[in-house]
């Protein structure tokens, strides 16, 4: 990956900022794209220390024009893309029932055309360069997870997104990954959004028990490089729930809803 032009989205915090660290260590070029400028800029500011080539680019995966935005700086500033990792994304934590539809529509807007619209823009340089566009989903993206509807929805299409794109590309070169982190270790749950759209504050789970970001950082690295397609993390959340989901969902789905329903002040019933 020496030399090569990484865009990152989501890259201020979380798995996205573990990425951005990760790439500069193995001397990639590195586009941070985040909404918070702050911390945006403490990244760029500690990628720089290292003597990495870094260009950080304000961004709202769902504004479009934004988007467009981060590819044409990206290619003033270094010439093309190699790989884009669509990291940024958003929680939710709310029954359907209660959920306000604009919570729903936000959850699509970042998650999924945010992924949409940066790829849109990025693929005629990764197609150049027949490099690699990723999606960093969830285990969401294979099962629904009560109190989540909008999150594992816009996950699911974030993955029939991009398994398509990837069988249309099947003559061009371009590598597809879909990566799926069990429960990692961030801050995506802090600010997971309420019924009403409002932030939920604080996680539900044990953080310390979690893959740490920068373990996900480097799977999702090295997944790359090896150009491999799909990349599920952890057993007991990850390779293990999607073959229940096969085999046995009806089981999953009860287990599912057992074990969501055990986090404190769940919506669950």
């Amino acid at each position: 990956m020496n030399d090569k032009i990484v865009v990152i989205t989501g890259a201020s915090s979380g798995i996205g900022k573990a990425l951005a660290f990760e790439y500069a260590s193995r001397g990639s070029k590195i586009v941070l794209a985040a909404r918070n400028t702050e911390k945006l800029k403490e990244v760029e500011e500690e990628i720089l220390a290292k003597g990495i080539e870094v260009l950080s680019v304000k961004t709202d995966v769902s504004i479009e024009e934004d988007c467009k935005n981060l590819i044409d700086k990206t290619v003033e500033r270094f010439g093309g893309v190699d790989v884009l990792i669509n990291n940024a994304g958003i929680s939710m934590r709310a029954m359907f029932a209660d959920l306000e539809l604009s919570v729903l529509k936000q959850l699509m807007d970042v998650n999924f055309w945010g992924t949409v619209y940066c790829t849109k823009y990025a693929m005629p340089y990764i197609t150049k360069a027949k490099g690699s566009v990723v999606g960093v989903i969830s285990i969401a993206g294979y099962i629904g997870l009560p109190a989540r509807t909008g999150y594992s929805a816009s996950k699911y299409a974030i993955r029939g997104f991009l398994d398509t794109l990837r069988v249309e590309n099947l003559k061009t070169g371009v590598h597809v990954l879909v990566a799926a982190p069990g429960f990692t270790a961030s801050n995506v749950r802090n600010v997971a959004l309420t019924a009403d759209g409002s932030s939920q504050g604080e996680t539900p789970r044990d953080e310390s028990k979690m893959m740490s970001a920068e373990e996900c950082a480097r799977l999702i690295a090295n997944a790359v490089v090896k150009r491999k397609r799909e990349l599920i993390m952890t057993f007991m959340e990850g390779k293990l729930t999607v073959w229940l989901k096969k085999w046995f969902p009806s089981l999953l789905e009860k287990l599912t809803y057992n074990h969501m329903a055990k986090e404190p002040n769940s919506p669950l019933k």
